[in-house]
């Protein structure tokens, strides 16, 4: 599988390219008059991408024309600090002028099995197809200190190649339970973006790319797109370990 890397100084510098490269997106789709289908991530750098987006491109890109789900979410309240939803809603969904039944949320409050089931059917009712499986156009992931994305956690890889669309997960260490888009339905959009920062996901990275050591144990090792490439946007520090010019 071909990964594309992209490394950056900062993490706000990462935010601001990655931003240009969604609007880019956006704009084709615009074009074309087609629905676009975007499943975002929670996390710090996402957060520092709906800054971006809020402020510089809530006027100059038509919004209308896209469709937004995540790509997991904590079973809490939409008001709750911990809601993916609640932060995306706060930071950029409130500051732009996007249709409300465009915006697909996972409903973090309702019992979660009844919930995953459900949220597959809005997934399959919003979304085009391939192979029989949903298919986004674009996925933003992140990446914790221990290889995984969205609610998919070392030891419960089984969720890579679950059949179902969304599954209940739980957090190995709280035990917090979350609902989670599988990995098969990750790995059939069109575009897949991996968006991760800071030193402590070093050695993860390094393990990844270079498949080292337990690399097999990091679900983010298992995104293989079935177009072949995922891109990864790193700041410098994340990449402090695969990359030969950086100076961290």
């Amino acid at each position: 599988m071909n990964r594309i890397l992209k490394i950056f100084q900062t993490p706000q510098e990462l935010a601001e390219a990655f931003a240009i490269e969604m609007v880019n997106i956006i704009n084709e789709a615009w074009k074309k008059k087609d629905p676009l289908t975007i499943a975002l991530s929670g996390g710090s750098t996402p957060k520092l991408l709906f800054a971006v987006l809020a402020k510089k491109y809530s006027k100059s890109v038509d919004w209308s024309y896209v469709h937004i789900f995540w790509s997991d979410e904590r079973c809490v309240q939409p008001v709750d600090p911990e809601s993916n939803y609640g932060m995306a809603r706060k930071i950029l969904l409130d500051k732009i002028k996007i249709p409300e039944k465009n915006i697909h949320r996972i409903r973090g409050e309702e019992d979660p099995d009844i919930e995953a089931s459900r949220y597959s059917e809005e997934i399959i009712a919003n979304t085009r197809s391939k192979n029989k499986i949903p298919l986004f156009d674009l996925i933003i992931l992140g990446m914790g200190e221990d290889g995984h994305f969205a609610s998919i956690f070392p030891g419960n890889l089984k969720l890579l190649c679950s059949k179902k669309i969304c599954e209940v997960a739980a957090h190995p260490v709280s035990g917090q339970k979350r609902i989670t888009i599988t990995g098969k339905v990750i790995n059939n959009a069109d575009k897949i973006f991996f968006l991760v920062t800071g030193k402590s996901k070093a050695p993860v990275i390094e393990q990844i790319f270079k498949k080292e050591a337990i690399f097999e144990n990091f679900p983010a090792a298992y995104i293989i797109p079935e177009r072949g490439e995922a891109t990864w946007f790193l700041d410098k520090k994340a990449a402090k370990l695969i990359d030969r010019t950086s100076n961290c």
